[in-house]
């Protein structure tokens, strides 16, 4: 029987740049994001094979892998789970996504979440969402050694829309409590834009850890954390049209705090699209995750969006809404 793992991907909306060990792992504070899974998706699929094929796995994303060892497969993160979690079944996996990867989505680490629950869901083995995402950092971090920070997986694990707070290896988990009014008219006001640039986020973060390791930008970053608490605190309001008109303005300030992390964060071509945006009648918004290419994020009042529309009617427009139930298994 297949057995089919749907794991979200997440838009953050504050404090990215703190949730990286080099950062709160050296700070009394420690760090802090808020952001959101969205209802946009990985799927990976795994059929047991017959013993009888020439192969022993076959793995199907942007290109097809048919290998008779695991150690053969090119795809690093079902290599290093296939191995570390001693997976003995033959499989044949397809990997399919509603958005393009490399796209600052947090697709790798929903891959990495999704494929964990996957394997855990073939050994019947059971596993706690706070177990998938700490697994999905050490295969990312400890097995592969990328230059990720470790908000990405407790998005794709939990869901929801949540304050994650870090302290050496401990994770606080808040749900951000919002009214059902001021929840409706954030996730009807929130749109992705698509850059069509797409990027390795380990690549671009180098500049960033280097200046987080020497001290560098701890302003900026110190700044980022005021604006989690800040967040929290807009977010929970009960005046929705005051909330998006707050909330708006500070995911402004906030991409301007983040552009001065790293050189490569940003270029002219989405300064260009993101002011474009702006004067269409967004509030504020943001280029998601480690930069340089990908999705910004913008929000904008349901009574702008005809304008907005219109005046970026040659730009992919995407809305996105909320996921509430993290990585799950579809069926088994």
């Amino acid at each position: 029987m297949m057995i089919v793992s749907r794991t979200p991907l997440r838009v953050s909306f504050f404090g990215g740049g703190t949730d990286y060990p080099e950062y709160f792992e050296r700070v009394e504070r420690g760090g802090a994001v808020i952001g959101m899974a969205i209802d946009k998706y990985v799927y990976i699929s795994a059929l047991r094979l017959a013993s009888i094929l020439d192969y022993r796995y076959r793995v199907s994303y942007s290109r097809m892998e048919a290998v008779s060892e695991a150690s053969a497969i090119q795809h690093p993160v079902v290599r290093s789970v296939i191995d570390h979690y001693r997976v003995e079944e033959a499989l044949d996996l397809s990997i399919m996504a509603d958005l393009p990867a490399r796209s600052g989505l947090g697709s790798s680490s929903s891959f990495t979440v999704g494929f964990l629950n996957l394997v855990a869901a073939l050994q019947k083995r059971q596993i706690s969402k706070l177990d998938l995402a700490r697994e999905a950092i050490f295969v990312e971090r400890g097995l592969l050694k990328e230059n990720v920070g470790v908000q990405d997986q407790y998005h794709a694990a939990f869901g929801g829309l949540n304050r994650f707070d870090f302290h050496g290896t401990r994770t606080r988990i808040t749900p951000v409590q919002m009214t059902a009014r001021c929840l409706a008219a954030l996730t009807s006001s929130l749109f992705l834009l698509y850059t069509a640039v797409t990027r390795f986020a380990s690549v671009t973060l180098d500049e960033q850890i280097k200046k987080t390791k020497s001290k560098a930008v701890d302003s900026d970053l110190s700044h980022l954390l005021k604006l989690v608490d800040q967040g929290c605190d807009v977010l929970e309001g009960s005046d929705p049209d005051a909330m998006l008109a707050e909330f708006g303005a500070m995911l402004h300030e906030g991409w301007e705090t983040k552009k001065r992390l790293s050189s490569k964060i940003s270029n002219p071509e989405i300064d260009a699209l993101y002011d474009k945006a702006r004067a269409a009648g967004a509030i504020g918004g943001k280029l998601c995750g480690a930069g340089a290419g990908g999705f910004l994020l913008m929000l904008v009042p349901p009574q702008r969006q005809a304008g907005f529309r219109s005046a970026l009617a040659g730009t992919a427009i995407i809305p996105v809404g909320l996921d509430t139930i993290g990585s799950t298994i579809l069926t088994g």
